[in-house]
């Protein structure tokens, strides 16, 4: 709670208000109480008082101070490249299993040299199905694509939403489309989630395929031997819909995958496009002496999988320098390939054992327990996690496919989720490299309220903010251009996408690789930030505000449970006076301990042992990242 203080007073500094947060940070240094029930170490307290004498002077500038609250929260925040971000609290000392997917996770596949090769075989395949062959001279461009964009299979748009659909950005081809444009073809600039006509191409391996629906959509609308349509092309007498492209690509992918030379081509040149770090044996070693358990759950079959992370393991130590080498299966519990997810968390299919000699699935039904160093195909998660002995919440699962892994491994399952977001390396970028954008966004904010600061409905004048709105404008374009042609993956201006909303709603936590964990001890609390609204993110705390309204104050007194009869409110002392001797109840007396549950992991024997020693958890180290 100091600590969100701090920061707020961060956010909310305002040289007016100098005197309101001097008078705050004096009430925190007097108030002793704060750090010996919350056991903050002394720097926190040594900071407050460094803070109360800066406020105190008058020869400070408002930078001044931000910059040395910024100083004084370092020390509760990791490096900026070690960081995992939180949504929801999570406490690593009740995850009892940590799973991991593969690909994109375990294995991070290089970009772009990876997007490129699924590009080009995905191009030869058309070809082959009697595509033009100009589509050949189409090159990967990794500034244009980006994951969360809806394909709407109806008018061949690519487009990016916030959370209901609301659309943000429509292109055709690489055509971005006018406002006035949108509106003609979308009716409130909306279009509805429908399986139907809408593909979210959520994934990393849907970047070459996103880029490619692009190419496509342009080569055919713009070609002279083709007639633009509504929802299609036409050739005379041959007409093309846009949804029949968009299904040819799908096939194409899938073909790619499955059976043609993807795999192939990245086991043949493994130094070329997957990653490796020395780092992974050590990490795994460390969670399974920690006493938890460790198991893969990838959709890959077995020969892949079996090549891919021969190669993440081929240094010539083990866990530690001093160490020989060991193969890579005896650093996981449990090895389950081909789980076809997400089908494995609902249904899921038969689960069998793997021949590790010849990669062939051994005949019949696995039915007894799953032993380390053998590996299994299929399955579903009711027996995956009977056989492990695992509760929901008992596991973090970690993936990149916010479908696939996150969705429906937490809402089916009820599992812990960490979603992968390499991306999160260029997104940090830009958000620190480019800040001047930020400030100069949050200026022309502040001039915009100045323009109306005065003003009420009894006036007459429109001020005139042409100027003003079109300067916003611009440098919000220059933002969303930092971060690529489609912008930021999260956001578009001051709008969350898609892709932002389900990141938040369903991954607990996130980082852009899982290796951040190694910064983190296993004991540790990952404690989410509070999701503020617009009257809480614009509304200082060191603001007085006098309530005149006819609703009365539904505010109740915080007291302790051990505090003496005498000490509580008078109140409910009358109301158990009056209490008619019918009714049980005649108020709801104010609760003595905690009832509102805001963390996921929170047990009832968490609270019990609060209620007994209310300093006890305290001691250990809460934050937010």
């Amino acid at each position: 709670m100091l600590i969100m203080d701090l920061d707020i007073m961060k956010t909310r500094v305002d040289t007016k208000n100098g005197i309101d947060m001097q008078v705050k940070v004096s009430t925190l240094l007097e108030d002793k109480n704060i750090f010996s029930m919350h056991n903050y170490h002394q720097s926190v307290y040594d900071n407050l008082l460094s803070m109360d004498e800066h406020l105190r002077r008058n020869d400070r500038s408002e930078q001044d101070f931000v910059s040395w609250i910024d100083g004084a929260m370092m020390p509760y925040k990791r490096e900026l490249g070690h960081r995992i971000f939180v949504n929801r609290s999570l406490h690593l000392e009740n995850i009892k299993f940590y799973g991991f997917d593969m690909d994109y996770t375990l294995a991070e596949y290089k970009s772009p040299q990876y997007e490129q090769l699924g590009f080009d075989l995905l191009k030869e395949r058309l070809i082959s199905l009697g595509y033009p062959h100009e589509i050949r001279a189409f090159e990967y461009d990794p500034s244009f694509p980006v994951r969360g964009l809806w394909f709407d299979t109806q008018y061949g748009n690519l487009l990016k939403v916030d959370a209901y659909g609301n659309i943000l950005v429509c292109v055709h081809g690489f055509e971005f489309l006018k406002h006035s444009q949108v509106y003609e073809l979308y009716p409130n600039k909306f279009l509805q989630l429908d399986e139907s006509r809408v593909y979210v191409l959520n994934t990393l391996f849907n970047l070459p395929e996103t880029y490619l629906l692009a190419c496509l959509i342009d080569f055919f609308t713009n070609s002279p031997q083709y007639t633009r349509e509504k929802t299609g092309v036409k050739e005379g007498e041959l007409t093309m819909s846009f949804k029949s492209i968009f299904q040819d690509v799908r096939n194409a992918v899938d073909w790619i995958h499955i059976q043609g030379d993807l795999k192939t081509k990245t086991i043949e040149n493994l130094d070329e496009y997957v990653k490796k770090d020395e780092r992974l044996p050590m990490f795994l070693t460390r969670i399974r002496e920690s006493g938890a358990k460790v198991f893969i759950l990838t959709n890959s079959d077995y020969v892949f999988t079996n090549k891919i992370m021969t190669y993440l393991f081929d240094f010539p130590h083990g866990a530690r320098p001093h160490e020989p080498h060991r193969d890579w299966k005896t650093y996981f519990d449990t090895i389950v390939v081909d789980a076809n997810k997400p089908l494995f968390f609902g249904e899921g299919t038969i689960l069998r054992q793997v021949d590790t000699k010849t990669g062939a699935l051994k005949l019949g039904t696995h039915k007894g327990p799953l032993h380390t160093g053998e590996v299994y195909s299929g399955g579903s998660c009711d027996v995956f996690t009977e056989m492990i002995g695992a509760k929901g919440k008992d596991v973090l699962y970690i993936g990149d496919h916010i479908f696939g892994d996150i969705l429906k491994s937490k809402k089916i399952r009820g599992w812990r989720t960490f979603l992968i977001v390499p991306e999160l390396v260029q997104e940090l970028h830009v958000w620190t490299d480019k800040c001047q954008l930020f400030a100069e966004l949050q200026s022309l904010d502040v001039m915009l309220g100045e323009m109306y600061k005065n003003l009420d409905s009894s006036t007459k004048v429109k001020p005139d903010i042409s100027k003003l709105r079109a300067s916003i404008r611009d440098v919000t374009h220059k933002m969303d251009l930092a971060y690529g042609m489609m912008g930021s993956l999260f956001r578009s201006g001051s709008r969350q996408t898609f892709f932002s909303s389900q990141v938040v709603r369903y991954a607990d936590i996130y980082a852009a690789t899982f290796l951040n964990l190694i910064y983190y001890p296993f004991s540790y609390m990952f404690r989410a930030p509070a999701m503020l609204m617009p009257h809480e993110s614009t509304v200082a705390h060191e603001q007085r505000f006098v309530m005149e309204t006819p609703m009365i104050s539904r505010s109740r007194t915080f007291k302790l449970a051990e505090e003496d009869e005498e000490q509580s409110s008078p109140v409910i002392k009358t109301m158990e006076v009056e209490n008619n001797s019918h009714i049980p109840h005649a108020r709801p007396e104010t609760p003595r301990n905690v009832t509102h549950t805001h963390d996921e992991d929170c047990s009832d024997e968490d609270s019990d042992s609060q209620k007994q020693n209310p300093s006890r958890s305290s001691a250990k180290k809460i934050d937010s990242n």
